[in-house]
């Protein structure tokens, strides 16, 4: 991946054997990192199986500055915080979306991190933008999410109910045909969550339950020179599987590296990890956005070594446009997994990026 101008080329990252709880905080010597909560809910006592009413997402990221105009010490901007929340309401097919962005300077704070404190641990997951948070608790392995907006409040706890998924090769995750296009990606899915959701100014706030999944990945470079943006998705299924597929594209639609992971349900059950090879993405029914006029595929079927699958997105005005923040703009939503025989065995979230435009990080 080219370097921008002014900063030096990417590090390729060495595989490691991962160590918990500090590989839950933040790697600030690498360029990018991301702790993103997606998931969906119901009203507090409903069926577990019942429709979900509400698709949820929480994503703090963390980004390298690579030049600090000379500056030293707390005045330097080493790092940049910054954050996307949204509830879908799958009932009237509507996004609420919020954003926020802040320097740090990479230094921890004083004392505890107060009401605008911008930080992210080194040491367990504990990351802080200015009122906004998402931190696991060390006493029960409990992730929480504080979001709070005029437009939109999320107050969730997501609480483990199997082991953590290492992604690719024990958390070590290619992304490309160069070894230095990787990336470590640790899954935590099947989460139980409960709590709060609100959405609009003058919303109700209404007390939920769902499951949601959890990614933590951090990388130098994970794009290649050819590839304008990915496809993701992350599938809790009702059975207790969980279903991990991606591809890196290239403008023409063709993929540049593919991969992903199975796991069966039970906690104790292994991750068949997805060679490039073994993975097809193959676009359906296109939703083309009246904000940016990015055409987006909302409904896809996907070929792996675990079957074949079909998603189907929830609603299709899903798009975040995060200009203001990250200057991204791409589509995430709450969407269905069906089976072969059209037969919905999951939900999750589908992330689509570098349809508008390429996507650079």
């Amino acid at each position: 991946m080219p370097s921008r101008a002014g900063t030096p080329a990417p590090r390729a990252l060495a595989p490691r054997p991962l160590v918990f709880p500090r590989d839950h905080g933040s790697h600030n010597d690498t360029r990018t990192e991301w702790w993103y909560l997606t998931g969906h809910a119901q009203a507090e006592g409903a069926p577990d199986d019942a429709p979900p009413a509400w698709g949820f997402q929480v994503t703090f990221f963390r980004s390298r500055v690579d030049s600090s105009a000379g500056l030293d010490g707390r005045l330097a901007a080493r790092q940049l915080l910054f954050a996307h929340a949204a509830i879908t309401d799958a009932t009237a097919r509507r996004l609420t979306h919020a954003q926020r962005i802040a320097r740090w300077n990479g230094l921890p704070p004083g004392g505890a991190p107060g009401p605008r404190a911008v930080f992210a641990s080194e040491t367990d997951t504990a990351v802080h933008l200015r009122g906004w948070s998402f931190v696991r608790e060390a006493a029960d392995g409990i992730y929480r999410a504080r979001i709070d907006e005029r437009d939109l409040a999320i107050d969730l706890n997501a609480r483990p109910t199997q082991p953590l998924l290492l992604q690719g090769d024990q958390g070590f995750s290619r992304k490309g045909p160069d070894p230095a296009q990787a990336s470590f990606y640790v899954s935590h899915p099947q989460l139980a969550v409960t709590g709060t959701l609100r959405a609009g100014e003058h919303g109700r706030t209404l007390r939920v339950q769902g499951r949601a999944w959890l990614d933590h990945e951090w990388s130098e470079a994970l794009m290649h020179p050819e590839a304008v943006g990915w496809d993701w998705t992350g599938m809790n299924l009702a059975d207790g599987s969980s279903l991990t597929v991606f591809r890196l594209r290239r403008a023409d639609g063709s993929a540049v590296w593919a991969g992903g992971s199975w796991r069966p349900g039970g906690a104790d059950a292994p991750a068949r990890v997805f060679d490039p090879h073994e993975v097809r993405w193959r676009p359906g029914r296109v939703w083309i956005s009246p904000r940016t006029g990015a055409p987006y595929p909302v409904e896809w079927q996907l070929d792996t070594p675990a079957g074949r699958f079909a998603i189907r997105a929830v609603a299709d005005a899903q798009e975040l446009d995060d200009r203001a923040s990250t200057g991204a703009i791409y589509w995430e939503g709450l969407s269905e997994l069906l089976d072969a025989s059209g037969r919905v065995v999951g939900r999750g979230y589908l992330e689509m990026t570098g349809y508008a435009r390429r996507l650079v990080l």
